[in-house]
């Protein structure tokens, strides 16, 4: 069923006005400013293709966060490999680098997340990166919204555990390259949830 033209208006402003949290979406999926803007491009263009398939009034921010979602794992899914950030870009996309207290944050991050389950990873990556709302990750992920909800809930009390205690166990990745890990982590779950799926 085609929009009607008001509707058709009222999807391409929407849409437009979405593009800046398509694309902060895209790179934390893809944990890569050039990846990401691509993904978000064709994310852009595969939610224009199929507007007739949206259902006006409903949730716009979750119908395309769910296209790009589906787009990255069947890539990854095809791909079957994983392509890790070189040191140098790492570093050069680290919020301060000039101060090495956040790369060594970061680092304990990165180990810290190693020790969460996938999905309370995934889940976690969604809300608190994504900035995506339980109700969206919920429709993304095609499970309750109760999950999701546990979810996160079981992987922040678990990562503020993990920094009380202090046993993150230490590892042969240099700091700097912190980033760059967590990449490859995030596109191995994705691997994972797309063979699943």
């Amino acid at each position: 069923m085609n929009l009607d033209p008001t509707d058709l208006e009222a999807f391409r402003r929407d849409l437009i006005a979405l593009i800046p949290r398509m694309r902060a979406f895209a790179r934390t999926l893809s944990g890569d400013a050039t990846a990401g803007d691509d993904l978000a491009q064709e994310g852009l263009a595969s939610a224009w293709a199929a507007r007739n398939s949206y259902r006006a009034g409903t949730n716009l921010k979750a119908w395309v966060y769910m296209i790009m979602r589906n787009q990255f794992y069947s890539e990854k899914r095809r791909s079957w490999r994983i392509v890790s950030l070189d040191s140098e870009t790492a570093e050069r996309t680290i919020p301060a680098i000039s101060d090495p207290t956040a790369t060594v944050e970061l680092d304990e991050l990165r180990r810290a997340m190693l020790m969460l389950p996938e999905d309370q990873r995934e889940a976690l990556i969604l809300i608190g990166a994504g900035g995506c709302s339980y109700e969206e990750v919920a429709a993304m992920c095609a499970c309750a919204l109760g999950t999701v909800k546990s979810r996160v809930s079981r992987a922040r009390d678990r990562l503020a555990l993990i920094f009380a205690e202090g046993h993150i166990p230490k590892d042969d990745i240099r700091p700097s390259a912190a980033l760059s890990d967590i990449l490859a982590q995030y596109h191995h779950a994705g691997r994972r949830i797309a063979l699943a799926a």
